[in-house]
């Protein structure tokens, strides 16, 4: 017999309050466990970065040190020595505990225990937001808000660095509220240790140091004289030594020279010695030299909007609360870490600017300050909830339409699987197609090289495939399918070709493609056949249409190669292809006449640059193409370099060419200029032109029976402007623009001779000085050029 329904009534109600209550008390949990389970799945399909090798490396030298098996990191020419292995160690001795001996499951490991740090970091994050707003509501839009960036939700698989500072700094934070609420010798103990991990990721962890003596300063002068104030430097002072001697302990190269280590520590965060050239707004940037706004300008386009509005909410939220009451900062200890936050967050950057530290791929080195971030945009929104207006409809609605925003966060993150990384907000052009990827860098570790492998082992069942790229990604393939795979010493005879962005951004032939990975309307990758077994019939056919359209006419350079010009088509061309040959990549640079013409978003200003990724087999006839662009016309520098392992050092030039599109041509116009003396000559014989003819204001360098040392100097050159306040913004503070530069950036040398041909700034120019160095011996020959105009 069944109960009456107003008797089933008040249990399914207090069944549903229990089961509310329960869900509020263990929400963060929750969520953080349903996280995990996503992570142990996805985990597989992510790829590898180019660091892991590294970071495994440096964490085995420094156990074999510890063990004293070998003393390599001590070695003057070990530079990742200063580089701390707190995470990593573990990492490896999880590796050798495990018995894991196939790197498919080294990897594999790493990356769940990677993001296993990275959810752990949320579940502080939501602790400590609990702590800071009273409402676990709040701390559980908290944790997603951490959780749900899809830049740093995507590299905390495969990015054991910054990611995992993140998330240590997130547990620094918690520890630091939860020691000065307790204010107890063993809270400040823990929050010391915490902040000696914290340091040993990055030394940057160091600057926790003295902001936590500082509080405790101020509490110093709040209490009166006598046992309180002992107190206060009691807790100090082990939370002083509990970190110093953390940092000591995890970094056995301070072992024998503390000092060096810190010294090392902090010149390689600021002087960091790999110098890359970002994608930033259309130009590449040496990356020490980058503009005060590169990381907020990337933070800006790359972190969802709502959680953008909602972190300058709490922000300004915060900062008023400050400057309403100054003076209860010394008292007010959840005012005080409001500061703190608004520190945190701020004045990293700043500082990043203001030293002008080396920064690539975006902010990622700078991930660390999403921590107080997403603190302040649950800050914001607890602020809308409940300090504006206390309607509980209104607070329903404002967290209604967060809970929406997050939910939308989630599945543009589903939709761009796995490339969240690349994510990009609506700041910025996603929908005009191949526009995203000339203006800032999407795949930069080439992850996506993994799903192509995968992808042509799966269309090419039971067959061997050799591709051209791609040998540390083989490592990570299933052992089952990898023996399939070969990846071919310097590309030679290679079946596919993978191209990356920065490969695939000029004019091309795509009918070739046999994949393609898109995001944004943007081309990430695309793999191409090399031999004609292997490519559609339709590919073959137009392939063999153009070679027997370039040989019907005549050639405009006989070298390994013969190259035909053929409207704005380059054709190379040869015969009875050699195995070697098939290692030579094709590159054209192209000087207009007037460089003002080319589209701002060339990556090489002043020429155009590319390489012939659709070199093809036609039986015993290897073949290339290069589409010139449409828009410029003026002198190729066309030129074969060797990528494989024969002949000169792979990567030079095997022949190089210079070719006259039009009259006059660089050397048409560099014999005229020495015919009427208006050359500046350096002592050895380099000659500097300073051509503005038809508005071109360009510097064209020229030497004859120039050695291959010559031109491997780099070209100092710095512009004076009339007026200061014309220097960019990565030169200001100085007198001069910096524009120092390889010769092959903007030049060659064909038949033996240096050519450089370099736009000259907008601004009114006061002077020119440009020369070259040899490391060591100082200035071999420099040049002063007045200019007026």
């Amino acid at each position: 017999m069944f109960p009456p329904p107003l008797a089933i009534a008040p249990q399914l109600a207090g069944k549903t309050l229990a089961a509310l209550n329960f869900l509020s008390a263990h929400g963060g949990l929750i969520v953080c466990a349903l996280f995990l389970l996503a992570g142990l799945v996805l985990a597989g399909e992510y790829g590898i970065n180019y660091d892991e090798s590294s970071q495994r490396h440096t964490a085995a030298a420094n156990l074999d040190y510890i063990l004293g098996r070998a003393d390599g990191i001590a070695a003057p020419n070990y530079h990742d020595r200063v580089y701390g292995v707190a995470f990593e160690l573990p990492l490896l001795l999880a590796e050798r505990g495990l018995g894991l001996a196939d790197y498919y499951d080294v990897h594999r490991q790493r990356l769940i225990l990677t993001h296993l740090f990275f959810i752990l970091g949320g579940y502080f994050c939501y602790r400590l937001a609990y702590r800071l707003f009273g409402s676990r509501l709040i701390a559980l839009v908290a944790l997603l808000i951490y959780l749900l960036h899809p830049r740093i939700y995507g590299q905390s698989y495969i990015n054991s660095k910054d990611p995992v500072f993140l998330s240590m700094f997130m547990i620094a934070l918690y520890l630091l509220e939860r020691a000065f609420r307790r204010d107890t010798i063993g809270a400040f103990a823990l929050l010391g240790i915490a902040v000696g991990l914290l340091t040993n990721l990055r030394i940057m962890g160091l600057l926790l140091f003295p902001a936590v003596l500082a509080l405790r300063g101020l509490d110093w002068f709040q209490v009166g004289k006598g046992p309180e104030r002992k107190a206060i430097l009691l807790t100090g002072g082990v939370f002083l030594l509990a970190g110093g001697l953390t940092v000591y302990a995890l970094a056995p190269y301070a072992w024998t020279n503390p000092g060096d280590y810190l010294a090392a520590s902090l010149d390689l965060t600021v002087n960091h010695p790999t110098i890359l050239s970002p994608v930033f707004q259309g130009e590449r940037i040496p990356s020490d030299q980058l503009p005060p706004h590169y990381l907020p300008v990337w933070f800006g386009i790359t972190t969802p909007p709502l959680i953008l509005l909602a972190g300058f909410i709490g922000a300004a939220a915060g900062a008023a609360a400050v400057f309403r009451r100054p003076a209860a900062v010394f008292r007010n200890n959840r005012l005080r870490f409001h500061l703190l936050l608004l520190a945190g967050f701020l004045l990293p950057p700043l500082a990043a600017a203001l030293l002008g530290a080396n920064q690539y791929e975006g902010w990622r080195h700078s991930y660390f300050i999403y921590a107080p971030f997403a603190l302040l945009a649950a800050g914001g929104l607890h602020w809308l909830g409940g300090g504006l207006a206390r309607q509980p409809a209104w607070r329903g609605g404002m967290y209604g339409l967060a809970g929406l925003g997050l939910g939308l966060v989630l599945l543009q993150m589903a939709q761009i699987h796995p490339l969240q990384y690349s994510y990009f907000n609506f700041l910025v052009d996603r929908t005009t197609p191949e526009y995203l990827r000339t203006q800032y860098e999407l795949d930069y570790w080439q992850l996506l090289t993994t799903p192509a492998l995968e992808y042509l082992l799966a269309r090419y069942p039971g067959e061997t495939l050799t591709a051209r790229t791609g040998r540390r990604h083989r490592n990570i393939l299933p052992p089952a399918e990898r023996h399939r795979l070969q990846v071919a010493a310097g590309g030679r005879n290679a079946d596919f070709d993978l191209v990356y962005q920065q490969d695939s951004s000029r004019p091309d032939l795509a009918f070739n493609s046999v994949y393609r990975r898109r995001l944004y309307n943007n081309t990430v990758i695309t793999a191409r056949p090399a031999a004609a077994a292997r490519m559609p019939p339709p590919a073959v056919a137009a392939y063999e249409e153009i070679y027997r359209q370039a040989v019907a006419g005549e050639p405009i350079i006989r070298a390994d190669y013969v190259v035909y010009l053929e409207g704005k088509r380059l054709t190379f061309v040869q015969e009875n292809c050699r195995p070697e040959s098939r290692d030579v990549w094709f590159g054209v640079k192209l000087f207009p006449h007037q460089p003002e013409t080319l589209p701002p978003h060339l990556w090489r200003p002043g020429s155009y640059a590319t390489f012939a990724n659709s070199r093809v087999r036609l039986g015993d006839i290897c073949l290339a193409v290069i589409q010139l662009p449409d828009y410029a016309q003026g002198d190729l520098m066309i030129s074969g370099r060797n990528l494989g392992n024969w002949g000169p050092a792979a990567g030079l030039p095997l022949w190089e060419e210079l070719y006259s599109l039009s009259q006059p041509g660089l050397g048409e116009l560099i014999a005229d200029y020495r015919e009427k003396g208006e050359a500046a000559a350096g002592t050895n014989g380099f000659d500097v032109f300073l051509d503005r003819d038809d508005g071109r204001n360009r510097l064209i360098y020229a030497k004859e029976d120039c050695t291959a040392a010559e031109y491997e100097r780099p070209i100092t050159l710095h512009i004076r402007p009339v007026d200061l306040a014309d220097l960019p913004a990565y030169n200001r503070g100085g007198s001069f623009d910096n524009r120092d530069f390889p010769l092959d950036y903007y030049g060659g040398r064909p038949g033996g001779k240096c050519v450089a041909v370099v736009p000259l700034p907008e601004y009114p120019i006061a002077g020119i000085r440009t020369g070259q160095e040899v490391a060591g011996q100082g200035e071999l020959w420099s040049v002063e050029l007045a200019v007026e105009r």
